[in-house]
């Protein structure tokens, strides 16, 4: 069964701050020049070196001011209500999660996670089965990183990159293909570590 973020569980986690600044990611993980927590730069260097040759990790987006996650999910939740006209107020919190965090336990504004992708040497997008960012009433859930409507070679491209990533202790937000974190409240709960090691951040 899936964990979402809007799950009391995930609030529920403890919270010990380890104080780890924002770092600016190598322009080797593509322009966005990412911010994110030091332990997940330093993670995702690892990772990229479990590729197979030829094959890199592009990040299109790291920590994101509080601000600019409400404004994702106002956005959001206006597209889910007209999407799903029959949904209460008590299943909007789940739907409007399956695409974006609370605030409250959010990994990207926690610096705590990245969206990414993968592309060969020449920088060309390999198939993963939907654009980054793609909603689940956009994809018809092809988001999904379990997805069956998705081709046999964008399963095999997700459980590549997914393999370099869970090898270095990240985990997926598995609504969102492109979406792994490390030491936030989502990653604590389904890893089983005692506590989230990173809290909102300031600006890089």
């Amino acid at each position: 069964m899936t964990i979402l973020l809007s799950d009391p569980r995930v609030a529920a986690v403890p919270l010990r701050e380890t104080g780890e600044p924002l770092v600016e990611l190598p322009e080797a993980f593509g322009p966005a020049r990412a911010a994110v927590r030091a332990g997940l730069a330093t993670r995702l260097l690892r990772a990229q070196s479990l590729l197979p040759r030829g094959l890199h990790l592009r990040v299109v987006e790291g920590h994101r001011s509080p601000q600019r996650q409400r404004a994702i999910i106002e956005t959001y939740t206006a597209q889910v209500r007209a999407a799903h006209p029959g949904a209460t107020e008590h299943d909007l919190p789940d739907l409007v999660a399956r695409f974006v965090a609370p605030l409250v336990v959010a990994p990207h504004v926690a610096g705590a996670a990245v969206d990414l992708s993968l592309v060969d040497e020449a920088g060309v997008a390999l198939d993963l089965g939907t654009p980054v960012d793609a909603t689940p009433e956009e994809s018809r859930g092809a988001c999904f990183f379990d997805s069956p409507w998705i081709s046999p070679q964008a399963r095999a491209n997700r459980r590549l990159m997914a393999a370099a990533l869970n090898g270095v202790g990240l985990v997926n937000y598995p609504t969102e293909w492109w979406h792994w974190s490390y030491g936030d409240r989502y990653w604590a709960l389904t890893t089983g570590a005692p506590s989230a090691l990173y809290g909102p951040a300031g600006a890089a």
